[in-house]
C-alpha cells in the first residue's frame, strides 16, 4: 500500500515537471518565431552610413555658429592682431553665413582695409613712441646737466630753453610716451571687438528683403463709461 501511495506521488510529480518544462519551451518558441516579425523603419545600415550635413550636425548638437565664430576670431585676433580680420574673410570665402552666394568682394575688401589700419596704426604709434622716447631722453639730460652744472648748457639745440622750460618739455614727453602706450591697449581691444562683431553677423539675416504694410485698424479701449473705439494705423515689417 505504501509502495502504490509512493508510485502515485512520484507519478504525480513527474508528470507536474514535464508539463512544466514543455510550457517553457513552447514560450521560448513564439518569442524566437515573433523576434523576426519586427520591421524597422529603416535599415540601420542605411541610417548609419547616411552622410551628416553641416546643418544636421548643429542641429543635432545645439550649437550656435554665430558664437563658434565669434569665440575663433577673438581667439586669433588675441593671439595675432589681424589674424581674425583674416578668419571673417575665410568665412566668406567658403560660403557661410547668410551672405553665401553673393557678392562679396567690397565685403573682402572692407575686411582688408581694417587689417591694413590695423597694422598702419600700429606703425604710426610706434614711430610716435621712438620720437617721444627720444626726446623724452634728451631733454631729461639736458635737466640732469643743467641742474649738476649751473648756468651751463649740454645740448646746443636747446639753448633757447629755459629751465622751467627744459622740466616742462621733459614732462610731455613722458606723458606723450604714455599716452602711445595707451593707444596701444585701444588698438589692441578694438581689432578683437571688431574681429567679433563682423563674425557673429556672418550669421545674421542681414538681407534686402525688407517690406511693410499700412493697413487701418481699429484700437478698444474699456473704461467705466463703455467700450471706445479709436481708429488708428497698423505697420508691418517683414524681413
Amino acid at each position: 500500500m505504501r509502495r502504490t501511495k509512493l508510485l502515485i506521488l512520484v507519478s504525480l510529480f513527474t508528470f507536474f515537471i514535464v508539463n512544466l518544462a514543455s510550457a517553457q519551451v513552447k514560450d521560448t518558441v513564439l518569442k524566437t518565431n515573433d523576434t523576426p516579425k519586427i520591421k524597422l523603419a529603416k535599415p540601420l545600415d542605411t541610417a548609419a552610413k547616411k552622410p551628416l550635413t553641416r546643418k544636421d550636425s548643429l542641429k543635432a548638437k545645439y550649437v550656435n555658429p554665430g558664437k563658434v565664430a565669434g569665440r575663433k576670431a577673438v581667439f586669433r585676433s588675441m593671439i595675432i592682431p589681424g589674424w581674425g580680420q583674416l578668419y571673417n574673410i575665410q568665412l566668406l570665402s567658403d560660403g557661410y553665413g547668410t551672405r553665401a552666394g553673393k557678392s562679396q568682394v567690397f565685403q573682402k575688401l572692407y575686411t582688408g582695409g581694417k587689417i591694413a589700419a590695423i597694422y598702419g596704426g600700429a606703425t604710426a604709434l610706434t614711430l610716435s613712441l621712438m620720437d617721444s622716447r627720444k626726446n623724452y631722453k634728451r631733454f631729461l639730460a639736458e635737466a640732469q646737466y643743467r641742474e649738476d652744472n649751473p648756468g651751463k648748457k649740454l645740448d646746443a639745440g636747446l639753448q633757447q630753453y629755459t629751465n622751467q622750460g627744459i622740466l616742462d618739455g621733459k614732462s610731455l614727453y613722458k606723458r606723450n610716451s604714455q599716452i602711445v602706450y595707451f593707444s596701444y591697449g585701444l588698438l589692441y581691444a578694438a581689432n578683437i571687438i571688431d574681429a567679433y562683431v563682423a563674425a557673429r553677423l556672418h550669421f545674421f539675416n542681414i538681407d534686402d528683403n525688407l517690406s511693410f504694410k499700412v493697413m487701418p485698424t481699429v484700437i478698444g479701449s474699456d473704461t467705466m463709461y463703455g467700450f471706445n473705439a479709436t481708429p488708428a494705423l497698423k505697420l508691418s515689417l517683414t524681413f
